[in-house]
C-alpha cells in the first residue's frame, strides 16, 4: 500500500505512468500514446477496476465481494484510492483481500488531499491514474470506474468487454437502486416517471440519429459508478479533470470530443445505494436529496417537451454526416441554448 500526503497534483509526460512521492508531493508521470480508436480486436483485454473511497469501511466489503464473484477468468485487478479517511477502510480492504484470495488483486493507496483538492475529481483521478500505471500495453488496457457504494452483478465486467469488442471505446452502466434499500412510494414514482421520460427521449434519438455502436434497446447512464474507458483513450483525454463535481461527465465529454464511441448496453449495470449522505458533492446523494425534496412537495416537475429532443436529434444527425461530425457535436452541444422546461412530467398513480 502506498501512502501519500498530496500538496500538489500535476502531470508530467514521460515514458510510463508511475507514482513518485517526492518531498511530500505525489507526482504522476503519464504516457501519451497516439489513440486511433478501436483498431484490431483484442482477445486479451487487460482490465483494472478503479475506486475512489472516503470513509467507506462499511460499503467496501460489499463491493469487493461483488468483484470477487465476477465471471472473470483471472483475479480482478482493483485500485482503491482511500482518501482523507478516518474510519477502518484500510482494515476492511485487507480483510476482504484475505477472504477472497485468488479472486481479487487489490492495490490500495492511502492519500490525504489538502482541502482545495479533497473532492471527487482528485479522488477518481488518483484511482484511475494508478490503475493506468498497473496496465501493460495501453492499447489493450481498459480502466473501469466505479464507486465504493456499488454492487455490480457477476457479468458486469464480461458484458463491458463484450460491448468494447462490438466497437465501443467507452461503456456506461445503468444505475439501479439496491432492492433492499427501496425508496418511499412518492420518491419511487417520481424516479419511475423520469425513467419513462428518458426512455422516450432515447427512442426519439434512436429513430432519428441512430449509431451502430450504441444500438437500441439501451439505457442512458454513463457516470463514475459504472464507466469503462480504453486506457489509451483515457490518456489521450488527459485523465479525469480535477473538478469538485461532474468529473465523470467531463471525462466522457473529453473522450467524445476525440471521436470516441460511447455505448449503453442494457446488460451493463450496477446496483447503488440511495443514501442521502454522500461522500462527494453533486453525486448520487445529491440527486437523491433532490428527488426526495420534489416528492415531498407533491408537485409535478417540468421537463423539456419531446419536440425539443426531436429537433436536437436532427441537429446531431446533420452534423454527424459531416467530416469530423461526432467531434463537432461534442464540442458544440454544451454551448447550445438550454431547452425550455415546458412539459409536465406525468406520474403514475
Amino acid at each position: 500500500m502506498r501512502r501519500f500526503i498530496v500538496t500538489a497534483f500535476r502531470c508530467v509526460i514521460r515514458d510510463r505512468l508511475k507514482f513518485s512521492p517526492l518531498a511530500s508531493r505525489s507526482r504522476l508521470l503519464l504516457v501519451m500514446p497516439e489513440w486511433t480508436g478501436m483498431g484490431e480486436e483484442s482477445q486479451n483485454l487487460e482490465l483494472c477496476v478503479c475506486v475512489p473511497a472516503r470513509n467507506e469501511a462499511k460499503r467496501l466489503p460489499i463491493l469487493l465481494s461483488a468483484l470477487a464473484a465476477q465471471d472473470w477468468p483471472v483475479p480482478v485487478r482493483i485500485v482503491i484510492a482511500v482518501n482523507n479517511s478516518q474510519d477502518a477502510s484500510l482494515e476492511a480492504i485487507a480483510q476482504a483481500q484475505r477472504l477472497h484470495e485468488g479472486r481479487i488483486d487489490v492495490h490500495t493507496l492511502d492519500v490525504t488531499f489538502p482541502e482545495e483538492l479533497a473532492h471527487a475529481g482528485s479522488a477518481r483521478r488518483c484511482a484511475m491514474d494508478a490503475g493506468l500505471a498497473l496496465l501493460g500495453d495501453p492499447s489493450r488496457g481498459v480502466l473501469v470506474s466505479t464507486d465504493a457504494d456499488t454492487r455490480p452483478p457477476p457479468r458486469w465486467l464480461a458484458n463491458i468487454v463484450a460491448a468494447l469488442r462490438r466497437g465501443a471505446d467507452m461503456v456506461g452502466g445503468k444505475i439501479i437502486i439496491e432492492d433492499n434499500e427501496a425508496l418511499p412510494g412518492p420518491v419511487s414514482r417520481l424516479r419511475s416517471a423520469w425513467d419513462r421520460y428518458w426512455e422516450t427521449v432515447r427512442k426519439i434519438e434512436d429513430a432519428l440519429d441512430p449509431v451502430a455502436w450504441d444500438a437500441p434497446p439501451r439505457h442512458g447512464d454513463h457516470t463514475g459508478a459504472s464507466l469503462a474507458i480504453r486506457a489509451d483513450l483515457y490518456v489521450r483525454c488527459g485523465g479525469v479533470p480535477l473538478l469538485k463535481t461532474g468529473e465523470d461527465q467531463a471525462l466522457v465529454n473529453a473522450a467524445l470530443s476525440k471521436g470516441a464511441r460511447l455505448a449503453h448496453p442494457l446488460n451493463v449495470y450496477t446496483f447503488v445505494s440511495p443514501r442521502r449522505e454522500g461522500r462527494a458533492s453533486g453525486g448520487m446523494a445529491a440527486a437523491m436529496n433532490e428527488l426526495f425534496e420534489l416528492a415531498g412537495k407533491g408537485e409535478k416537475p417540468l421537463a423539456p417537451a419531446f419536440e425539443h429532443w426531436r429537433e436536437r436529434a436532427l441537429w446531431r444527425r446533420h452534423l454527424r454526416a459531416m467530416p469530423g461530425g461526432a467531434e463537432r457535436i461534442a464540442a458544440e452541444e454544451p454551448f447550445l441554448a438550454p431547452m425550455p422546461h415546458d412539459m409536465v412530467l406525468e406520474l403514475s398513480p
